[in-house]
């Protein structure tokens, strides 16, 4: 917290004043003007609004399933996809600290819990009426998922929920902290001809991580200094002409976009597409997609070896490195990507 902001009670007037300032500001972008994060703003409504969850979020995920339909929401600086769907199937994988959720259905994702520290229970008045939601965030008070109840959710599971898995302590303010930077290897020290080899010789497009970590890469790096036979940039803006053209064709596609502690996934196809300003929108009726461009610096086209041929994808990255979003051909297992989706990749310049 910055030193103008002293006290969670200074904070929540702060933010009384700038909401009547700016009725219509979100509390994402509320929070960079006061200079805190997203989890120590949404903390300042605890006794009132908000209610603190304890930190076994595994077993509040595993019980996602029985809100019914919801809207789930995953979002990074650039990207924020939205589901409206049901949390169907939940498999866990490993354990603590550093268990892992797989989510198939309706609403997909791959869960990071290592990287969750706080939940709320939210409920925000709105112009539509009361709005009931869950929210997760990181250790830096950046949200790693939120889900919206809709109409039609079970409104009294979610009391079950809130109340079985209430923290203890709704009174003290929130301590968040930063992530420490990684130290990456340089072009310098890294070992070309081999990684080269690796690349070039995966099975699967799960070995990227791990190659990625065999040589201490980030994911920018990697895709910057490979061959141009595996990777190389094309126009930042290239998702345009991606989205329009598989809306026209109903060519079916995979978006991925997350964060430290939550990718989700869209498969399917796309439909409306609607250009606001900076922002590149998706507007289907269980699925939108927000891709704030002003976000966007490179995007690069990255093809990748399986043992069921070339996997291809379109991969932006903001000006820190990070990745925003990525975009891939609809396939199943067993089955080669479309050649469609590689001559739309091939068309990029």
């Amino acid at each position: 917290m910055n030193s103008t902001i002293s006290s969670a009670n200074t904070l929540k007037l702060s933010w009384e004043q700038l909401k009547n300032h700016e009725p219509k500001l979100r509390i994402r972008d509320a929070a960079k003007k006061l200079g805190v994060s997203e989890a120590e703003l949404l903390g300042t409504g605890l006794g009132e609004n908000v209610i603190r969850l304890s930190t076994d979020f595994a077993e509040q995920v595993q019980k996602f399933p029985n809100l019914g339909r919801v809207m789930a929401l995953t979002r990074n600086e650039g990207c924020v996809l939205e589901h409206k769907g049901t949390f169907q199937k939940i498999n866990l994988h490993g354990s603590i600290p550093n268990q892992i959720a797989t989510v198939i259905g309706p609403i997909e994702q791959r869960v990071f819990f290592r990287s969750w520290k706080f939940g709320f229970a939210v409920l925000n008045d709105t112009p539509q009426g009361p709005r009931f939601s869950l929210q997760y965030f990181d250790k830096s008070g950046e949200a790693v998922m939120k889900v919206f109840l809709q109409e039609d959710s079970d409104f009294d599971f979610s009391e079950k929920l809130v109340e079985a898995h209430r923290h203890s302590d709704q009174i003290s303010a929130l301590e968040t902290e930063p992530f420490e930077a990684v130290d990456y290897s340089s072009r310098e020290d890294l070992d070309f001809k081999s990684f080269q080899s690796d690349w070039e010789n995966m099975q699967d497009t799960h070995d990227f991580f791990g190659m990625l970590r065999k040589y201490n890469l980030n994911r920018l790096n990697a895709v910057e200094w490979i061959d141009d036979r595996w990777a190389y940039e094309v126009d930042r803006l290239s998702t345009r002409k991606i989205l329009a053209s598989a809306s026209a064709t109903q060519l079916p596609i995979m978006i991925f976009a997350g964060n430290k502690g939550n990718i989700q996934i869209h498969q399917g196809k796309v439909k409306t597409i609607r250009q606001m300003g900076d922002w590149l929108n998706v507007m289907d009726p269980e699925f939108n997609m927000h891709l704030n461009e002003a976000e966007v610096d490179r995007a690069f086209v990255v093809h990748k070896n399986t043992s069921e041929g070339l996997v291809s994808s379109l991969e932006l990255f903001d000006l820190n490195g990070e990745m925003v979003a990525q975009f891939f051909g609809l396939r199943k297992p067993g089955i080669p990507q479309k050649t469609e989706w590689k001559d739309l990749l091939d068309s990029l310049n």
